[in-house]
């Protein structure tokens, strides 16, 4: 890992540490890997994920922060437009039930009105690499820019679940349902939530 990316990651957790974000917990998997982390967000509040918890992986490029991470959530469902189907398990993280949901910055793996990827991979503007957008769809200050970090990133997340996007949906099901079914998609979010807590 450079020297750069090492100091910034390792500033970028003091302050998590010091301040965290409410509902947002993040930091390295091991002192001796800064380039591999892990991430709780809770299901913000007032919206159907409330009392959910998201464990997640973030995984840094060395050349970071020029280059945007990787994220994923590991060992749960997320029903959301800017989702995934459940996929075949990497790990079992945290014993839950073993799906996962990609977040990523492979730009040339997204198109403007994407199906639901059989990758798992999600469409977040904050992890797409800096620059214009190749298919004109989002503005460049929407995009990863070096001035962009670990905190912005999960609160980009925490935000996307309370506020979809089904302009660009991953998920399509779920986006057609969050649009036209607002309740029946409510019911089974939350569903999935009391399945991830036992209940």
């Amino acid at each position: 890992m450079s020297s750069t990316a090492h100091r910034r990651l390792l500033q970028e957790y003091r302050s998590l540490t010091n301040g965290p974000p409410e509902g947002i917990t993040a930091g390295p998997v091991s002192e001796d890997d800064m380039l591999l982390w892990e991430a709780v967000i809770q299901g913000p509040e007032g919206t159907p994920f409330e009392g959910g918890v998201y464990p997640a992986e973030l995984k840094f490029p060395k050349d970071y922060p020029l280059v945007p991470p990787t994220m994923r959530f590991v060992g749960c469902e997320v029903w959301h437009p800017n989702g995934t189907t459940p996929l075949p398990p990497l790990h079992n993280y945290l014993q839950l039930p073993p799906r996962e949901w990609f977040l990523s910055a492979d730009a040339h793996l997204f198109s403007p009105f994407p199906p639901v990827y059989p990758s798992g991979l999600v469409c977040i503007s904050i992890l797409h690499p800096p620059g214009d957008d190749p298919n004109h769809y989002e503005q460049a200050s929407e995009r990863w820019s070096p001035v962009q970090s670990v905190e912005k990133i999960l609160i980009s997340v925490m935000s996307m679940l309370a506020e979809p996007n089904d302009e660009s949906p991953a998920n399509v099901e779920a986006a057609k349902m969050w649009r036209e079914r607002r309740e029946e998609y409510n019911a089974k979010v939350r569903a999935n939530v009391l399945s991830m807590l036992g209940l």
